[in-house]
């Protein structure tokens, strides 16, 4: 059993910066692959990121690609989003994601634990 809790979500302006912050329980942490998902208001749930169990491998929605970047502390058990050059259409509900496997590879289909999400909001 894997549980995670994220953090760093809040208000911020068009063009700032956030971190998001998912620290996991269990001794396990290094054997998953994390990712990061969102959803807005009346949207389905959307891949955002995800990084391999090594954290060599990264891989990205289009959408952000060059604004956010994915990494992991495998000794504190945690997995940041870095997110950038935030616009109006980041705003959204963001949740960690683990998936049992070394790939950095994810999608909702695969995840085996869900965190239960922080509120980013960005506004114009």
């Amino acid at each position: 059993q894997v549980q995670l809790v994220e953090s760093g979500g809040g208000l911020v302006q068009a063009g700032g910066s956030l971190r998001l912050s998912c620290a996991a329980s269990g001794r396990t942490f290094s054997s998953y692959a994390m990712g990061w998902f969102r959803q807005a208001p009346g949207k389905e749930r959307e891949f955002v990121a995800v990084i391999s169990t090594s954290g060599r491998s990264t891989s990205y929605v289009d959408s952000v690609k060059g604004r956010f970047t994915i990494s992991r502390d495998n000794a504190k058990n945690t997995v940041y989003l870095q997110m950038n050059s935030l616009k109006p259409e980041d705003t959204a509900v963001y949740y960690c994601a683990a998936r049992s496997g070394v790939l950095a590879t994810m999608s909702i289909r695969t995840v085996n634990y869900w965190g239960q999400g922080t509120q980013v909001t960005v506004s114009s």
